[in-house]
C-alpha cells in the first residue's frame, strides 16, 4: 500500500510537473502572438499614415460613401465620418484615418485577448499564423482597414455572450446594424447559427431551426432591402456633390461603384470575363493550403450532436455565392478565414469541440516532429506568400520580408533623403 501511495504521488507530481511545462510553453507562445499582432499594429499604423491621402486608395473611397444623396448601402460609417469631421473641424480624411486606426486598435486588443487563453500547439500555431489571416491586410495595405474589419470586432465580442437572451438581443440589434456597415457579411451569418446551434446543443428538429433563425430575420429584411433598392443615379449625383463641394473628394472606386454595379445581375456579369482555368486553379490550391493546418483540425474534431459535412457545406455555399459576386477573391479568401478560425477557435476554448486524439497520428504533423523541419516549414508558409486582392492578381511572394522593407524604403526616401 505504502509503495502505492508513493507511486501515485510520483505519478501526480510528474503530472503537474508535465502541466507547469506545457503551460509555460503556451504562455511563452501566447507572448510571441502579442508581439507578432503589436508588430503588425504598427505597421498598420504606418501604412494607414501613408495612404491616406492618396487620392486613388481603395479604402478611404470605401469610406467616403454616406447619405447625403439618399439611403444606400454602406453608408453609415461614412455619414459617422462626416458627422466628426464637421463637430471637430477637421479634414474628412482625417477622421477616416483616426477611425481606421482606432477600429484596427480595437481588432488587434480583441484578438490578442481571444488568443491568450488558447492551448497552442503546431497546427493551432500554424493556423494562427496563415498568411490569409491576421497578416493578410498587412501585405495588402489596399485592403488595411476596409469595413469588414468593424464585421470581425462585432463577431469577437459576440463571444463574450453566454445566455440565450443576450445573444437573441445582439442578433435583432447588432446583426442590422453589421447589414448597414457591410452588407455581404449576410453571407457569413451561418457561422453565428452554427455557434448558436452548438452551444444550446440543438436536437435535429425543422421547428427547432426555423425558432433559431428567427432572430436573423430583421437583417435579412435590411439587406433585401439594400439590395432591391439600388442608389439612383441622381442620388449618386448628389452623394458625389456634396463630397467635391464640402471636402474636395472625388466619389471614386468604391464609392462610384455604387452605381456602376447597382443591380444583383452587375455584381454576377461583372466576373464572368475574369474567369479563366488559372484563376480557379490558383485560388483552389490558396483555399487548400490556406485553410491546410484548419481543415487537419477540423477533420479530426468532434462535436456532440452536429453532422460537420452538413455545416460545412452550409458554410461555404454562401461564400461560393459570395465568390461569384465580388472581384477581390484574396479579400474575400481572408475574410472566410477569419470567420472560420475564430469559430472554431472559439468552440474550442468553451470546449464544445474536442480533438480526437487520433491527430497524433497524422502523417502532416509526424513529418513536422524535428524542430528544424518545422521552423523552416513554418517560416516558409506564415511569411513566405499570400493571395493578392483581385481575382487576376497573381500570389505575392516574402510578405514577411516585403512589409518592413517597404516601410524602411518610405521613410528613407520620404523623410530622410528627401
Amino acid at each position: 500500500i505504502k509503495s502505492l501511495v508513493m507511486t501515485s504521488s510520483l505519478v501526480s507530481t510528474g503530472w503537474e510537473h508535465h502541466k507547469n511545462i506545457t503551460g509555460k510553453m503556451s504562455s511563452f507562445k501566447n507572448k510571441h502572438i502579442n508581439y507578432y499582432l503589436s508588430i503588425l499594429f504598427i505597421f498598420s499604423v504606418f501604412y494607414l499614415f501613408e495612404k491616406h491621402t492618396v487620392g486613388n486608395d481603395s479604402t478611404i473611397s470605401e469610406w467616403l460613401i454616406n447619405y447625403e444623396g439618399g439611403f444606400t448601402k454602406r453608408g453609415l460609417i461614412g455619414q459617422l465620418c462626416i458627422f466628426f469631421s464637421d463637430f471637430l473641424d477637421l479634414k474628412l480624411r482625417q477622421i477616416i484615418l483616426l477611425f481606421q486606426i482606432i477600429i484596427t486598435a480595437v481588432y488587434f486588443f480583441l484578438l490578442s485577448n481571444f488568443f491568450s487563453n488558447l492551448k497552442l500547439d503546431k497546427l493551432v500555431l500554424l493556423s494562427v499564423f496563415s498568411p490569409i489571416f491576421i497578416l493578410y491586410p498587412v501585405a495588402e495595405i489596399e485592403v488595411l482597414a476596409r469595413k469588414e474589419t468593424f464585421i470581425f470586432v462585432l463577431f469577437l465580442s459576440y463571444f463574450f455572450l453566454e445566455t440565450k437572451l443576450h445573444r437573441f438581443v445582439y442578433k435583432l440589434t447588432i446583426l442590422p446594424l453589421c447589414i448597414l456597415i457591410w452588407e455581404p457579411v449576410i453571407f457569413f451569418f451561418p457561422f453565428w447559427l452554427l455557434i448558436d446551434l452548438i452551444k444550446d446543443k440543438f436536437k435535429i428538429d425543422f421547428s427547432y431551426l426555423l425558432k433559431s433563425m428567427f432572430p436573423f430575420l430583421p437583417s435579412v429584411i435590411v439587406a433585401f432591402y439594400i439590395a432591391l433598392n439600388p442608389i439612383s443615379e441622381f442620388q449618386h449625383n448628389e452623394m458625389a456633390s456634396f463630397l467635391k463641394e464640402n471636402f474636395n473628394e472625388n466619389c471614386y472606386m468604391s464609392c462610384g461603384l455604387l452605381l456602376n454595379k447597382s443591380t444583383i445581375f452587375d455584381q454576377f456579369s461583372s466576373n464572368f470575363p475574369l474567369y479563366s482555368f488559372e484563376v480557379f486553379l490558383r485560388y483552389f490550391l490558396i483555399l487548400i493550403i490556406g485553410f491546410g493546418p484548419l481543415i487537419i483540425l477540423i477533420y479530426y474534431s468532434k462535436v456532440k450532436k452536429i453532422n460537420k459535412s452538413i455545416f460545412v457545406i452550409l458554410i461555404i455555399f454562401p461564400v461560393l455565392v459570395l465568390f461569384s459576386m465580388m472581384s477581390d477573391w484574396g479579400r474575400i479568401v481572408n475574410i472566410f478565414y477569419t470567420f472560420s478560425i475564430l469559430t472554431y477557435m472559439h468552440l474550442l476554448q468553451k470546449k464544445l469541440v474536442i480533438i480526437n486524439q487520433s491527430i497524433n497520428k497524422n502523417f502532416f504533423l509526424n513529418k513536422l516532429n524535428n524542430k528544424k523541419i518545422f521552423i523552416f516549414f513554418f517560416i516558409i508558409f506564415a511569411f513566405g506568400w499570400n493571395p493578392k486582392t483581385s481575382i487576376t492578381g497573381d500570389v505575392a511572394s516574402k510578405p514577411g520580408y516585403q512589409i518592413p522593407r517597404k516601410a524602411i524604403k518610405i521613410i528613407y526616401y520620404k523623410y530622410i533623403n528627401n
